[in-house]
């Protein structure tokens, strides 16, 4: 899997490492084969402080297409690991449904009769 990496905020920037590995962690436990991963930590409004750290994760993802998951909160750190928590149920989600909806035809065959 490839992951791509992008924060402009030397804060953010620091936390690569840490944000790369805990993305893999996580896609390790889904069976989705994802192909790509993107990543991207912005601040909305500068040095202002506040709810304004975004973090954006962008996957393609074999059985679950291409999902962009958006979170925002104070600190980069909690904005990462919101978005994750997001992708984490996104991606669970997409396995469920691969799982329980199989495509093949679900009608059971009835036992033939003695009498018959």
């Amino acid at each position: 899997m490839q992951v791509h990496f992008e924060s402009r905020d030397p804060e953010g920037a620091r936390l690569r490492e840490l944000v790369v590995e805990r993305l893999r962690f996580a896609l390790r436990r889904v069976d989705l084969h994802p192909a790509s991963a993107h990543i991207s930590l912005s601040d909305t409004n500068g040095p202002r402080g506040g709810v304004d750290k975004r973090c954006t994760l962008s996957l393609n993802a074999q059985g679950a297409g291409h999902l962009v998951i958006h979170a925002s909160a104070s600190s980069w750190r909690a904005s990462f690991e919101l978005a994750l928590a997001r992708l984490a149920r996104s991606l669970v989600r997409a396995w469920q449904r691969q799982r329980s909806h199989p495509r093949q035809n679900n009608k059971r065959l009835l036992p033939a009769t003695a009498a018959e």
